[in-house]
């Protein structure tokens, strides 16, 4: 493995470990980024109906989804299975 190709698996595996950290019951947000692009109709329609709070709350948690998913999708694009992810953390420790 050359050392780009190092570099990247190494940032993939930080990536990975922050999200899981996040993703955990209670794992909370480090940082907030706005603004977030949703449908108009949703945020109408959910103020309309349940007001502020649930908004937010109906967002994060697509957000949270959204999130294991191409949480996902990247654990399996970089490391493709637990054994390469091992192989990747013992050679890890070795650098």
């Amino acid at each position: 493995m050359d050392e780009k190709e190092f570099e990247n698996k190494y940032a993939s595996l930080k990536i990975l470990k922050g999200i899981h950290e996040y993703l955990k019951p209670d794992g909370s947000p480090e940082t907030a980024i706005y603004p977030i692009r949703v449908p108009d109709d949703l945020v109408y329609q959910m103020l309309r109906l349940q007001g502020p709070k649930d908004l937010d709350s109906l967002i994060h948690s697509i957000f949270r989804i959204g999130l294991g998913v191409w949480s996902e999708k990247l654990y399996r694009d970089v490391f493709g299975s637990e054994k390469n992810l091992e192989e990747f953390v013992e050679e890890l420790k070795k650098h």
